[in-house]
């Protein structure tokens, strides 16, 4: 593990995609049926709309990630591919209907609910994310919801609005390292801004944990990535997930350097050492990716 070596702007393997980022075409009984009754319902998972390599484990194990707040974000980040615009204070207030059908639909044991940013709202989306949250926790006790959520301008008044709705675990994502996050995120966005928002979460409501996550390949150095590690922990993040930036379109930002999986290995044991509950690192590793398994991990914790 020592050997490991991490470079600034490695550009080794950008000859082609390394054969660990290839993933197989979801298939079988079970998500073709599971496909159907949702086009049925006209619900929409984010698992298929961005397309994501870990959809069929994720819904094997009974998990699933929905979008709300509608599909244009007032912001854009320079490595994402969501449609950006004004969408003129424009909201489905079906939205917390359709999350407990999917749940129901799906036979979900987990489910993650982000969003979009909405700088066009008045309380950025957070009573949106509430009437959700609590619709789920109503209809569905036994299941729990995850948030990862805009930072809502790190306003007290809203980020209580969305805690006070009970969700179990809320995640705001730094995304990269402090030097790169701009031009990486949009201007609004912002690496101390961030970890405020997680902070605030951590101190004032301890009973939910918090996530984040990063991407690499971006350019970041392996003393930036620590360092943006100690700054999550020492902000209460409890969960963290490391995964590889891949471009979607030549619009956005070239990849730096893909990873090897013996650096993913190394990550992981440096959070770790840092102190974090619960880390996922690969090159396959997105935010909601087996968002569950933090609850599997804390209940064989709770049963020692």
């Amino acid at each position: 593990m020592e050997k490991t070596t991490f470079t600034k702007y490695g550009r080794k393997n950008l000859k082609g995609k390394p054969r660990y980022l290839k993933s197989k075409i979801p298939k079988g009984d079970n998500y073709l049926k599971v496909k159907k009754s949702l086009r049925e319902k006209n619900l929409f998972t984010v698992c298929e709309e961005a397309k994501c390599p870990n959809l069929a484990e994720c819904w094997s194990s009974k998990t699933a990630t929905m979008m709300i707040l509608g599909d244009t974000c007032t912001r854009a980040c320079k490595f994402c591919n969501v449609k950006t615009g004004n969408p003129k204070g424009v909201l489905d207030l079906d939205e917390p209907r359709k999350a407990s059908e999917m749940v129901e639909v799906m036979s979900l044991d987990y489910i993650v609910i982000t969003s979009v940013d909405r700088d066009d709202l008045a309380d950025y989306g957070a009573g949106q994310f509430a009437k959700v949250v609590e619709r789920v926790n109503t209809d569905h006790p036994k299941v729990k919801v995850e948030v990862l959520i805009p930072d809502f301008a790190v306003e007290p008044e809203h980020m209580d609005t969305l805690a006070k709705s009970e969700p179990f675990v809320i995640a705001q994502n730094l995304e990269t390292v402090k030097r790169l996050t701009h031009p990486v995120r949009d201007r609004r966005a912002g690496y101390e801004k961030t970890l405020n928002a997680l902070k605030y979460y951590s101190e004032k409501h301890p009973h939910i944990a918090t996530k984040s996550s990063l991407m690499v390949g971006l350019g970041e150095t392996k003393e930036e990535l620590v360092e943006s590690m100690t700054d999550l922990k020492e902000a209460g993040v409890k969960i963290l997930t490391i995964g590889q930036y891949l471009r979607p379109t030549l619009a956005h930002l070239e990849v730096q350097k893909y990873y090897e999986l013996d650096e993913y290995e190394h990550l992981k044991k440096l959070a770790y050492d840092i102190g974090f509950e619960f880390v996922a690192s690969g090159p396959m590793v997105r935010s909601s990716y087996k968002a569950a398994d933090y609850f599997k991990f804390l209940e064989a914790k709770n049963a020692k």
